[in-house]
């Protein structure tokens, strides 16, 4: 497990398109050069210095076995996302971005939004890949990430992501038991106060789940 060069991060995205039926009615045929997409957008980042953090499917494979991923997804300021040569803003809103770079999809959350920035600057790790060291979300970046959006996923009613969401965070949970008080003082000023029980009950839920599990295999 985890990433060994960027282009065994290009070949998960390809293998996810490839996949993916919808895809197939839509007469669409990933190529290799995905692979090298990802390759040369990594490459950018690093040659100018840009603050970037991986996080998202590619970043839940550095840790955990997880469900494959069609974009690259990354935590970036606008003025670093909007000075990539050939990038594609297809949507944006206060807080998230889309694009394009030739065959590669980006899903990039903003440093607008002060957990994403938080994130960003405390909750990373370095590993290296394809001879260049790329920064990505560490396990209790990925948790915080995932525990703030749950909210928001209710309201939408996207219940099919809430269960991909607390199923990941019981997965990293298992793997890397992690005290759910500091999760939760680091998450909370983030929340709206009317998220902060349910929140914290999930929490307690999905850490009782992963205890389970745990001591089931014990």
């Amino acid at each position: 497990m985890g990433l060994h060069s960027t282009t065994q991060i290009g070949e998960v995205i390809r293998n996810a398109v490839t996949f993916n039926i919808k895809n197939w009615q839509a007469n669409m045929t990933p190529s290799d050069s995905i692979i090298q997409d990802v390759k040369e957008i990594l490459a950018y980042l690093a040659q100018r210095k840009v603050d970037y953090l991986l996080v998202g499917g590619i970043a839940m494979l550095q840790y955990v076995e997880g469900r494959n991923t069609q974009d690259l997804d990354l935590i970036m300021a606008v003025s670093s996302v909007e000075s990539i040569p050939g990038l594609q803003i297809t949507a944006r809103d206060d807080n998230f971005l889309r694009a394009r770079f030739r065959q590669l999809q980006l899903d990039i959350l903003l440093t607008s939004n002060p957990l994403f920035a938080y994130v960003a600057r405390h909750c990373a790790n370095l590993v290296s890949a394809y001879d260049q060291p790329i920064r990505i979300a560490s396990v209790e970046g990925l948790l915080l990430l995932k525990l703030y959006a749950l909210p928001s996923l209710y309201h939408q009613g996207d219940f099919t992501r809430v269960g991909i969401d607390e199923s990941e965070i019981s997965a990293l949970l298992y793997a890397y038991p992690t005290a759910s008080p500091a999760l939760l003082r680091t998450l909370t000023p983030y929340l709206e106060p009317a998220d902060r029980p349910e929140i914290t009950k999930i929490l307690e839920e999905l850490q009782t789940r992963a205890e389970r599990f745990r001591r089931g295999r014990g």
